[in-house]
């Protein structure tokens, strides 16, 4: 997931996120936008990321088009990576659970992730605990269909032996759920030894449904007092014939709460939904209330969705 926040009356700032190296020729430049967090504690808990080039003009464009540019550039970045969530199932075992840093591979069919550290747990503050399912974000460009992945660890820590039951990862940009089954040990002194494993699909337990979309969604909250909430706002998008989305919560977690939704605020946020076709009917956007400040009042709601064609 992508996401920006600014104060309405600030004029957007000038690109400074790109990197450019020159090719062979020295005649091109290459441009690779982030405008994302590397931080354990930030946006998906990534600290290396994945980048793809983008047209010269998108970063050279004035901050007279309100930066316009630059939510173009994340929708366009977003479309052509792949987002996974990542489910690991610490077995319920005695001394199952590990201290050890843990790593994951993605295998595809084009390309390979690279080795992704799986730091930030979305469930657990403790990661890797006996029996406890951890959940991760892990974001790619294209590798193609997920053939196998490997998992393992570095052995380092009080207590590194590990016991793993299994690994989810779903891709909703691509529509499949695959289950990697493994029911072994990662320690050095159980079964054979291993601290990282080669684990393929279990064909009968993968879930297929209609891959999601990205949409840019920006929420404009008003300039009046008391206006800012720190609830947890979630939306659901409806289309034509009945279709919707499941409700989507636009924060990741209680600190990005406190973060945005403040007063005469604009946040900006790019996620994966279902496809409810071209014309949204109408959205349903709330909080869930509980906290000091949780009363909210919004101004309005600008959505975006990348056809096809790329427009």
């Amino acid at each position: 997931r992508l996401l920006t926040s600014r104060k309405a009356p600030r004029e957007q700032p000038p690109v400074k996120s790109c990197v450019s190296a020159g090719c062979c020729c020295h005649s091109c430049r290459y441009y690779f936008p982030c405008q994302r967090w590397l931080a354990v504690e930030e946006d998906d808990g990534q600290i290396v990321r994945e980048l793809v080039p983008v047209d010269e003009a998108f970063v050279k464009k004035d901050s007279e088009n309100d930066g316009q540019s630059l939510a173009t550039l994340g929708l366009e970045q977003k479309a052509k990576s792949t987002t996974y969530t990542v489910k690991v199932k610490t077995g319920d075992k005695k001394n199952a659970g590990t201290d050890a840093n843990v790593f994951i591979t993605l295998y595809g069919s084009k390309d390979d992730t690279g080795i992704v550290s799986l730091k930030a747990s979305k469930i657990n503050k403790n990661k890797f605990e006996r029996g406890k399912v951890d959940e991760f974000t892990v974001e790619s460009v294209d590798i193609g269909d997920l053939k196998k992945i490997k998992i393992g660890h570095d052995n380092k820590g009080n207590s590194t032996g590990w016991f793993l039951e299994w690994v989810e990862i779903d891709a909703p940009s691509l529509g499949q759920c695959l289950k990697f089954p493994c029911g072994r040990w990662l320690d050095k002194s159980e079964d054979d030894g291993a601290i990282e494993r080669i684990i393929f699909p279990a064909e009968l337990q993968t879930t297929e449904y209609i891959p999601f979309v990205p949409y840019e969604i920006t929420v404009y909250t008003s300039d009046v007092f008391g206006a800012g909430t720190d609830a947890d706002v979630f939306i659901v998008l409806y289309g034509s014939d009945g279709i919707c989305t499941q409700q989507k919560s636009l924060c990741l977690n209680k600190r990005e709460q406190r973060m945005y939704f403040e007063r005469n605020s604009v946040n900006q946020f790019i996620v994966e939904l279902e496809d409810v076709g071209d014309i949204i009917e109408k959205i349903r956007i709330g909080h869930k209330g509980g906290g000091l400040n949780s009363g909210w009042h919004l101004d309005r709601v600008a959505i975006r969705r990348l056809l096809p064609n790329g427009k």
